[in-house]
């Protein structure tokens, strides 16, 4: 499993959780096509990248889940992130004068965001665990 981000603080958290963890330096925008060119590379979105009702034009950060692993093209993972960039370029971007605090506000919105459901706790222990086999009795 792997974090795509552009939120330093969901990046650290989940770096000490034990994911694998990409950083960038960018705007939404581009952290959606650089989404897009992961799953062009066969890997599949495992969250949303437009998840919660946060506008794409209300904040600047984003993280979501691929998975780790490549295989062949998911076409619905390309149908979402391809949807995702087109609605995203219907909004205006967010200023570039957001202040600190709101910009604090907004990494914790998306690292709420991210981590909600136990999904990523689930998907971090169980990519950790070795194969195990299960026997009825």
């Amino acid at each position: 499993m792997l974090l795509l981000t552009n939120n330093p603080r969901a990046a650290k958290a989940f770096a000490e959780g034990g994911a694998a963890v990409e950083l960038h330096d960018c705007t939404l925008p581009q952290l959606l096509v650089k989404a897009r060119d992961y799953v062009h590379a066969g890997h599949k979105l495992l969250t949303h990248p437009l998840s919660g009702s946060v506008k794409p034009s209300e904040t600047p950060y984003k993280s979501m889940f691929l998975s780790a692993e490549a295989g062949g093209l998911d076409l619905s993972s390309l149908n979402i992130i391809e949807s995702a960039i087109a609605l995203c370029a219907n909004f205006v971007p967010p200023a570039d004068n957001i202040p600190e605090s709101v910009k604090n506000d907004f990494m914790e919105i998306d690292l709420s965001l991210v981590s909600a459901g136990g999904f990523v706790d689930w998907a971090i222990h169980s990519s950790k665990k070795t194969k195990t086999e299960c026997v009825s009795e």
